[in-house]
């Protein structure tokens, strides 16, 4: 394959996630986009209100009960945008991601497979805790973001209080590129920034549909809105007095967000957000592998597994493996290797997921989201290539906060028991932690929020058939060790020693001041704090 055909195929792409704080309405835009994009032809809000079907890229019974996103599912769409080729549409690639804050690692590990992020808040709330620590690894990552403030249609904020708090707050300067027209709960239309017409919406019925538009020049605005006209048009004539107009070269260096209003319930604005990500968001990039080297998109086939799945079909014990595409054409049946291992994997099962339904992929470039069916030896992070070799950095771990022991309650199970571990394990569902006192028969299970716990036992209840207990342990935080550190460390009280799966060793805490006096009086010991670890 020419490296002008990977380059067209680049330019076309834009891969991103959406992150938000839960309830910000992250499921219901995932939805409202493939809406727009014309994949699906009716829009179901996530609570399924009026027997609207749930959410289609939440599939698992747990998100379907409660209405939040657990996992995350990777949707690839085309859609042309304004000026495009019919032929030659923009290739949409989002990675949906957990809204809770409970499964923030698996977030963590989505956004090192993205080019650009949707920050989504919401209108009455603004910036929320999660949504902060979610921008914060954006930031480490350079990762742009677009702000969409969702939930106009109903009452909240102002534009330029949630401006200012955008501003204050994270240091990221908005740059709308739209002024709503009507306050928050009155949402009419959007004032188009850069031509200064008035785009009217229109609803529909649940705001199950794309919703109409009209475009209005600025004087049959006047006339049709009134004083809603006149204050938009004010607020955009200030902001360009204060300078925030789009700048491309200070949205890529992460230093200001194009931001844009919407309501994903009635499908506002959603038009403007494809649109912007088209003309804004970047093109994929080469990456930089372990020995500091670039591996550029028009170089050979390389990926990033970023998230390994089991339990997606119900009908089927297989195992999905999301690679995100780096470099080269992907060609299904391929023999690629495998970077941490050196052994050859061969790429026979190939699909594209759309939440749960799945079509075969037969070719993929820099930026696509390809998932591996029965990939055993596939873990987040590792990565598959064809020379020459390359392998990028792993995926840092985010530190527990959360850590209970599991057993089961049947001696005769305990054989798949082990297996439902594992494959927990390798999928990064929960970290696995043991040591020699407590052995394989009650694992200690670390994570960020308790909630992983609970998609433990359901999993190994629906896909194992395995019953088993989660008993809270007593400790709060961890921090990495060493071999040299742990024996002093278990004689410590309120301390125990694991290892991690990954080889790596945790010592585990009763509170913060029970480590506080261990690095006092123990100035000696390695105690290293992890990724996105507690104050």
């Amino acid at each position: 394959m020419s490296s002008e055909v990977i380059g067209r195929e680049v330019k076309r792409r834009r891969t991103f996630a959406i992150i938000s704080h839960p309830d910000a309405g992250k499921s219901t835009m995932t939805e409202a986009l493939a809406l727009h994009a014309r994949m699906i032809s009716e829009a179901g809000a996530v609570h399924g209100k009026g027997g609207r079907r749930s959410t289609v890229s939440d599939w698992m019974e747990m998100e379907k009960a409660r209405g939040i996103s657990v996992s995350s599912t990777a949707l690839q769409f085309k859609y042309a945008a304004a000026g495009d080729d019919p032929d030659l549409p923009h290739v949409i690639n989002l990675v949906d991601t957990p809204g809770h804050s409970d499964f923030s690692e698996d977030t963590y590990r989505v956004l090192t497979a993205v080019d650009a992020a949707v920050m989504l808040i919401d209108a009455a709330k603004g910036l929320e805790p999660q949504t902060l620590k979610l921008f914060q690894v954006c930031r480490h990552r350079g990762i742009p973001v677009i702000t969409v403030v969702n939930k106009w249609d109903r009452p909240g904020q102002t534009p330029l209080e949630l401006i200012d708090e955008i501003s204050e707050r994270i240091g990221l300067i908005p740059t709308p590129l739209y002024v709503p027209v009507g306050i928050a709960g009155d949402y009419r239309g959007l004032l188009d920034r850069r031509t200064g017409e008035y785009i009217k919406f229109t609803r529909t019925a649940g705001g199950a549909k794309v919703a109409p538009e009209s475009i209005l020049d600025a004087d049959t605005a006047r006339d049709t809105e009134g004083a809603a006209w006149v204050a938009a048009s004010e607020e955009s004539e200030l902001l360009g007095e204060l300078g925030q107009d789009h700048d491309q070269e200070m949205f890529l260096a992460g230093q200001t967000s194009p931001m844009i209003f919407t309501s994903a319930m009635l499908n506002f604005g959603v038009r403007q957000l494809l649109e912007a990500l088209v003309e804004f968001a970047p093109p994929p990039r080469g990456r930089v592998a372990i020995d500091d080297t670039t591996r550029e998109v028009a170089d050979p086939f390389s990926a990033v597994v970023f998230k390994v799945q089991a339990g997606m079909d119900s009908s089927h014990r297989d195992r999905l493996a999301y690679m995100r595409i780096v470099s080269g054409q992907f060609e299904r049946g391929m023999v690629v290797s495998h970077a941490q291992t050196g052994k050859p994997f061969a790429t026979k099962y190939a699909q594209a997921v759309f939440g749960r339904d799945r079509a075969t992929v037969d070719t993929a470039y820099p930026g696509d989201v390809v998932g591996l069916v029965n990939a055993m030896a596939l873990a987040p992070g590792d990565t598959l290539y064809l020379d020459p070799k390359v392998q990028y950095p792993p995926i840092p771990s985010f530190a527990p906060e959360h850590f209970s022991s599991l057993r089961v309650t049947t001696a005769d199970k305990y054989k798949q028991f082990r297996k439902a571990i594992d494959q927990l394990d390798a999928e990064g569902v929960v970290q696995v932690l043991r040591n020699d006192l407590r052995g394989d028969a009650s694992p200690v299970l670390a994570a960020v929020g308790p909630m992983q716990f609970e998609v433990v036992t359901a999993r190994m209840k629906a896909e194992f058939n395995v019953d088993t207990v989660i008993e809270p342990l007593g400790y709060a935080l961890a921090r990495r060790t060493d071999e040299a550190s742990a024996p002093e460390l278990t004689r410590q009280r309120g301390v125990e020693v694991f290892t991690r799966t990954d080889g790596a060793i945790l010592a585990l805490f009763s509170d913060k001041w029970r480590l506080q006096y261990i690095e006092k009086e123990h100035k000696d010991l390695l105690l290293e704090p992890l990724v996105a670890a507690a104050d």
